[in-house]
């Protein structure tokens, strides 16, 4: 199937969709397991204050690391925070603008946003609280790392012309390395429980395909709009 017509959309030749045509139906059924990601654990943690066995055990396993790796955890949390996130995503935008890839960019600045305030709307609603004040659950850090990722995966994807499994291989690489990363920072620097992080994953992956198909539908049905009009004109 031709990416210059599906769906009932009609573009231009070059213009590049955000959601790869090969992982279309797949990306709906990683949306599927986000949203049973951030919701499972959220039924379960819901106005709790305290750790859960799973994240006592993860917690424990992280205990006695080097000083340095909390001089790298707070790096990598940096990432998280409003300048450098502002910079993460102003970097994927324009890496996404480099490569022809306009949709992906209004991804990387719409979709990031959206993930981070899913993420804070969420806090609010489940009131899972670490030391019994800070609102916790999921973990926007996490996230919005994970929506970074996930665009750079599609951005590869895209690029490359990959097949269907290598295609969700290079996504789940992705969001893994992005996401597992924050999450050892988070929990290495007592910011979040693990399964909070946990949370943030889903939050993303619930989110970030459905902001791509969004974007992917404007743009055509604006294109289709301008070809109409300009036939009966």
């Amino acid at each position: 199937m031709s990416q210059g017509h599906v769906a009932g959309e009609s573009v231009r030749p070059n213009e590049r969709f955000a959601v790869p045509v090969v992982l279309r139906k797949l990306l709906g059924m990683v949306a599927l397991i986000g949203v049973l990601v951030v919701a499972v654990p959220a039924a379960v943690f819901a106005g709790d204050t305290a750790p859960g066995d799973l994240d006592r055990r993860i917690e424990s396993a992280l205990d006695n690391q080097p000083p340095a790796s909390r001089r790298v955890a707070l790096v990598v949390d940096w990432l998280g925070e409003p300048v450098g996130l502002a910079l993460s995503i102003a970097v994927v935008a324009a890496l996404c603008v480099i490569c022809g890839q306009y949709r992906l960019a209004v991804l990387a600045v719409a979709g990031t946003l959206l993930v981070g305030a899913t993420t804070t709307l969420l806090k609010a609603v489940i009131d899972r609280r670490i030391y019994g004040e800070f609102q916790s659950y999921p973990s926007g850090h996490t996230a919005v790392l994970v929506a970074l990722g996930f665009v750079v995966a599609l951005l590869m994807v895209n690029h490359l012309g990959t097949r269907q499994v290598a295609g969700l291989l290079i996504v789940i690489s992705a969001v893994v390395i992005a996401g597992t990363g924050m999450a050892w920072a988070q929990v290495a620097l007592g910011a979040h429980y693990p399964t909070d992080t946990l949370g943030g994953f889903g939050a993303a992956l619930a989110v970030m395909p459905v902001v791509a198909w969004l974007i992917d539908w404007a743009a055509g049905s604006r294109h289709t709009l301008g070809h109409r009009s300009s036939r009966h004109s």
